[in-house]
């Protein structure tokens, strides 16, 4: 039986660069660092930074991360200093801002969680929205 999530690996093209992103402006916490990668954490999840031929996707694949409403504006707003690219506007439940990765992948800090957009769900509820 599967029990959660257990990492993220991303592939980057500058090490120098993402760790840097990942550990000074997201916050991460490094464990280690090789030639070729850096295992991060941030709270329960790991991330690998892998090097190799980034090819963020086109659609909508993003990866969000956790972030209490009280430090929200103050998130977004260093990230913007940082001129982070952001790539799409919140039309959801909860603020978000969605942002790129040196290598363009794309991220979002989000204040909620499911069970709040849930609870958004009930008031605003999806085209063909099955409840289980």
């Amino acid at each position: 039986m599967l029990t959660g999530l257990n990492h993220i690996t991303i592939a980057i093209t500058d090490l120098d660069t993402s760790f840097k992103f990942y550990n000074e402006i997201l916050e991460f916490r490094p464990q280690v660092r090789w030639d070729s990668g850096a295992y991060l954490s941030l709270g329960e999840l790991w991330l690998c930074l892998s090097l190799d031929a980034a090819k963020p996707s086109q659609d909508y694949s993003h990866i969000a991360l956790s972030c209490d409403a009280n430090n929200f504006d103050a998130i977004a707003t260093r990230l913007r200093a940082t001129k982070v690219i952001e790539w799409k506007q919140n039309t959801s439940e909860g603020d978000s801002l969605y942002f790129l990765d040196p290598d363009g992948h794309k991220l979002e800090i989000h204040c909620g969680n499911l069970q709040s957009r849930l609870e958004s769900l009930k008031e605003k509820p999806y085209k063909g929205l099955m409840w289980f």
